[in-house]
């Protein structure tokens, strides 16, 4: 049976990462970066479409258990068998020049024979390599890209079917290490890295950095987790944070919704700003904001509404007709075509952003500021425009009311910066006109009178759960009848088995796509912080409870979640459901201010 979305754990080296499921096969692994074609597809069609199992030989179905190591990216993954017991450790060490997958065997009780079985399959699946040996090494490749297999010399290796096969025993306290190493193929093999040192000092590194976080609530160990997988979904030569490490897993199995997520998305950079810098990780923020301020900038115009890893603009949406999809789920899409849309919010989250991050005593870029003034000047004029929203619908325009709600604290941060800080200059008047005459307009077309809620759109009677931010975001106070009205309508329209769907997909839905969607977990968590912000807190933190609960056993979350068949769906780990987790454990639990 193929592997379920929540039978995957991640590791990474902070420029790309791989998913490992509970039968020890890496299913998804894209070199050198994460947006970089995959040489190990198996997670969107077969085994011939790339991965790497090590597992005890016969070993059909999945591990006896796997974890972290403590406050980790390193995971653990054993075997229980007839003949004893067997560890694998799986990590990518932070890479000097070169991607390294390492991967050590470990002999516990008994004397187990193990099996490795390697299919490299480059660009997504489609590309067999030549493979020759070189140095004593295994060495695949195929254009640009080049694959070095190291293991120790007493392992035997030998080719079947187009794949890298090996087998050995191993008993108490013995140990074999394989690297696998890319470059591109026109570049001589990069140094060597010792298997065994780059363990231990990866362990050592990431509990160190974990140490760090200042959140010391319930869920602690969640919330380190959540922050581990933010950090691992980052791009460390840009500090660029990825939305999730894959593409096209459905949101729907079977379905159409399937999204490359691989990229950085405006939308996140509020919220992850806040989860840094209330948790301590201000270098983690600042690299986050220094991104920002170089991907916007231009044109206010040319503002799009997420960007590569490095800031790149253009991320030309493809499908690849070879891969069967995860679950039978088709198309399986390259790049995203929504990059295109325009997204009023995005404006009010760099507002938003910069601000917060002046507040915090980030260090002041000098062009800031100026940045800011153009975004300013051009929302001024562009405002009343309809857009295709938050959530990047792919059913036209309106006038959505949680993007007028973000051009309002765009207006509000730029007044309040002007406030606090008077050696800047610009339009305070004008601002603070602006800002008044957007409020006027969403409480007037974009409130529905009769059912005492906002709506989605003005004029329309659908909700959307990212009304729920109305109270974050300071229009209005949490007390408000009208949010009040709007937290109980959205629980109550919106709601499945006590969680939230981000709108309603029922035939009149906005994104113009067919099919469902399960239940979003960062809405689910923008609930309980209004239910909290509204004083009902117990009702939050019941919800709270509940949303942890539904990390799969390593602690990941996805981006949507089935309450039917309890399955995780959307893509994985999902950074926008980690970065809720951390926030929603900071409003309930830690510094009140951090909500």
């Amino acid at each position: 049976m193929h592997p379920r979305i929540e039978d995957y754990a991640l590791i990474g080296d902070e420029q790309t990462a791989a998913l490992v499921g509970r039968d020890g096969s890496v299913d998804w692994l894209c070199l050198p970066r994460f947006d970089s074609a995959a040489c190990f597809a198996r997670l969107l069609g077969d085994e011939e479409n790339g991965h790497w199992r090590i597992a005890p030989r016969g070993a059909e179905g999945p591990c006896t258990r796997r974890a972290y190591r403590p406050d980790s990216l390193v995971l653990d993954t054993e075997w229980e068998t007839e003949e004893g017991a067997v560890r694998v450790t799986d990590l990518m060490p932070q890479r000097d020049r070169a991607p390294d997958l390492v991967r050590v065997v470990e002999g516990l009780r008994g004397r187990v024979t193990v099996h490795s079985e390697l299919r490299l399959r480059f660009d997504y699946g489609s590309v067999v390599p030549w493979m020759r040996r070189s140095d004593g090494h295994r060495v695949a490749v195929a254009g640009p890209d080049a694959v070095w297999l190291r293991s120790e010399p007493a392992v035997r290796t030998w080719g079947q079917d187009f794949a890298t096969h090996s087998e050995f025993t191993v008993g108490p306290g013995e140990s074999v290490a394989f690297v696998l190493t890319w470059h591109p193929s026109h570049h001589p093999r990069p140094p060597l890295v010792d298997p065994r040192e780059a363990l231990r000092v990866s362990v050592e590194d990431w509990q160190a950095w974990a140490a760090r976080c200042r959140y010391d609530g319930p869920h602690r160990d969640a919330v380190v987790r959540s922050l581990i997988t933010l950090k691992a979904l980052t791009y460390r030569p840009t500090g660029g944070i990825v939305a999730a490490p894959t593409t096209s897993l459905p949101e729907e199995p079977g379905g159409v919704r399937n999204w490359d997520y691989r990229y950085c998305w405006l939308r996140d950079s509020t919220l992850t700003l806040n989860a840094l810098l209330a948790a301590g990780y201000q270098e983690e923020a600042k690299d986050w904001r220094d991104w920002l301020l170089r991907a916007v900038a231009g044109d206010p115009a040319d503002l799009q509404i997420m960007y590569g890893l490095a800031g790149e603009r253009r991320l030309p949406e493809f499908e690849l007709p070879w891969l069967a999809g995860h679950a039978g789920s088709v198309p399986v899409r390259i790049g995203n075509e929504a990059v295109n849309q325009l997204q009023l919010d995005v404006y009010g989250e760099v507002m938003d952003s910069l601000s917060l991050a002046r507040g915090a005593g980030l260090s002041d870029k000098p062009h800031a500021w100026s940045v800011q003034c153009a975004l300013m000047e051009w929302l001024a004029e562009n405002w009343r425009e309809p857009d295709e929203g938050l959530w990047e619908v792919r059913g036209g325009r309106r006038q959505f009311v949680h993007s007028k709600v973000m051009v309002w604290v765009a207006a509000d941060r730029a007044v309040r910066t002007l406030e606090e800080f008077p050696d800047l200059s610009g339009d305070l008047e004008g601002w603070r006109a602006l800002r008044d005459e957007v409020h006027r307009e969403v409480c007037e077309k974009g409130f529905d009178r009769e059912r005492n809620t906002f709506t989605q759109s003005y004029g329309s009677l659908e909700l959307d759960a990212s009304l729920l931010l109305i109270p974050r975001a300071g229009f209005l106070p949490a007390d408000d009848p009208r949010v009040l009205g709007t937290i109980d309508a959205i629980a109550a329209e919106l709601g499945h088995r006590g969680l939230v769907r981000r709108y309603s997909t029922d035939g009149r839905t906005v994104d113009g796509l067919p099919g469902d969607e399960g239940t979003f977990l960062a809405c689910s968590f923008w609930l309980a912080d209004a239910l909290h912000m509204a004083g009902r807190t117990k009702e939050a933190r019941e919800l709270f409870e509940r949303l942890v609960g539904l990390a799969n056993d390593v602690g990941l979350l996805p981006e949507e979640y089935d309450p039917a068949t309890g399955r995780h769906l959307g893509n994985f780990p999902q950074a926008f459901s980690h970065i809720g987790l951390v926030n929603t454990a900071l409003v309930l639990f830690g510094d009140e201010r951090a909500g």
